[in-house]
């Protein structure tokens, strides 16, 4: 046996993911005398591609994770941010989410394979609420291929996954850089395609596009908010938690208590905020179904568009039964499909012949898309800076809260959204249901209210 098989006792666990009949090798356990070191080779260890070994880092390693093995117990239950240094210097991390136990699990100069092999003593041992992942970077720097880095973030998703079955895992996709730094726009989206390729259909994975969040035209990181090209100044850091706030509400650990809204004088609401009441599934319309059937014949990428064949009624239930929808925290949420894109339509189960002014609010995760049904034709709601097709409104407010103001005379549409003009002259039939649509990324709408109006 070599020295470093005596110091490193290594366990195989066979580690479903997915459909993927992949296994995973994670570490089991080490030496007393050691715990906390970086492993002397690669004898034996799990994963592929580079381990750091310099002088600064091992220092670092084993320094941060000394200390956090001494706060196991007052960091159990935690939500876990896990990554390299740029986790590591969010030093704003606990004032960005008050009131959640925050446990930061970030190791400057970190690589997939070394998040890998601290994952247990780490990460696992806290039993976390959830856990935030942004990691793969610096595997890039150290000259891994994409493939590589795939292959470990496999694998530390099955450890994870392995070890609860039911905790949420927050995938952000690698952020921006430059070529300058070794991290080149085509080798970044090569792993963000890798990455979101591996977790298509897990549900217990959410993808959350910070690419597309921070990225200039050119792909890269942009300078007001990545002052080195590599780590977020404050702007950037306040830009990546507000991305994140949505999908951590969603999982009921911010923003936990629901407000209370009285709709305008006039006004009905048509959403309770407690459940779905007054909404349902309608069957899915000849017209849609071929042009769901177009698509995906053209198109390897296309959205799933399951079909619905018999109206669906939700009346009382907080949630769909495939948890597309789902009612939180007086929010009504379209969740990120485990799919990527999925195309799924909620009406309210009235319909509306009046002339009307409908008022809302959403919320939408990057490069989110989503759509409001009036009466049947579709106005775009989206995280509209990323997604479009309104990329230049002057009053968005992304990844918070905006509101759209919907007139309905005479068969034409006026929208708006914080004021800025969307629609001026939508034709719309004379009669027919209010519309929510799900397609890519996380949305949430709030405070849906509906007034009849005179001609």
């Amino acid at each position: 046996m070599t020295s470093i098989s005596r110091v490193f006792v290594l366990a195989a666990l066979v580690l479903s993911l997915g459909d993927s009949s992949a296994s995973a090798q994670q570490v089991a356990s080490v030496s007393q005398t050691d715990t906390f070191a970086v492993p002397a080779t690669d004898d034996g260890l799990p994963g592929a591609g580079p381990i750091r070994r310099y002088d600064w880092f091992q220092q670092l390693w084993r320094e941060r994770r000394s200390k956090w093995a001494r706060e196991r117990d007052q960091d159990r239950g935690a939500v876990v941010f896990l990554g390299d240094s740029i986790t590591q210097s969010w030093e704003s991390l606990p004032a960005a989410f008050p009131g959640v136990k925050i446990a930061n699990r970030g190791i400057s100069g970190d690589t997939t394979r070394g998040v890998l092999l601290r994952l247990r003593d780490d990460v696992l041992v806290l039993n976390p609420a959830a856990v935030v992942l942004l990691i793969g970077t610096n595997d890039l720097e150290e000259g891994a291929a994409p493939a590589t880095i795939g292959s470990n973030l496999k694998l530390i998703l099955a450890g994870l996954e392995s070890h609860n079955p039911r905790m949420p895992i927050v995938l952000c996709q690698v952020f921006p850089s430059s070529a300058s730094k070794k991290r080149s726009a085509d080798q970044i989206s090569a792993v963000n395609a890798l990455y979101l390729a591996a977790v298509k259909n897990d549900r217990q994975v959410i993808p959350l596009d910070t690419w597309n969040l921070f990225a200039d035209a050119q792909g890269n990181a942009p300078a007001s908010e990545f002052p080195d090209l590599l780590h977020p100044n404050d702007a950037g850091y306040a830009r990546w938690a507000a991305a994140l706030r949505p999908v951590l509400a969603t999982l009921r650990l911010v923003e936990t208590a629901a407000e209370g809204f009285t709709p305008e004088e006039g006004f009905e609401s048509l959403f309770n905020g407690q459940d779905l009441t007054g909404w349902g599934y309608r069957p899915t319309s000849e017209a849609d179904k071929a042009s769901a059937i177009r698509w995906q014949a053209s198109d390897p990428n296309a959205a799933a568009w399951p079909f619905v064949t018999e109206a669906v009624v939700f009346d009382g239930v907080p949630a769909t039964p495939d948890g597309r929808f789902v009612v939180v925290g007086g929010r009504l949420v379209v969740t990120t499909a485990p799919e990527g894109r999925k195309i799924q339509q909620l009406w309210t189960t009235r319909e509306f012949p009046e002339d009307f002014v409908l008022k809302l609010e959403f919320r939408a995760t990057p490069n989110a898309d989503s759509g409001l049904y009036v009466r049947g034709p579709q106005l775009q709601v989206r995280d509209y800076r990323l997604a479009g097709p309104y990329k230049d409104l002057p009053h968005y407010k992304a990844q918070d809260w905006n509101e759209l103001v919907v007139t309905v005379r005479s068969g034409a549409v006026e929208a708006t959204c914080n004021g800025d003009v969307l629609a001026n002259d939508l034709k719309v039939p004379a009669t027919g249901p209010i519309g929510l649509e799900g397609d890519r990324g996380q949305m949430e709408y709030r405070r849906i209210r509906i007034k009849t109006v005179d001609r």
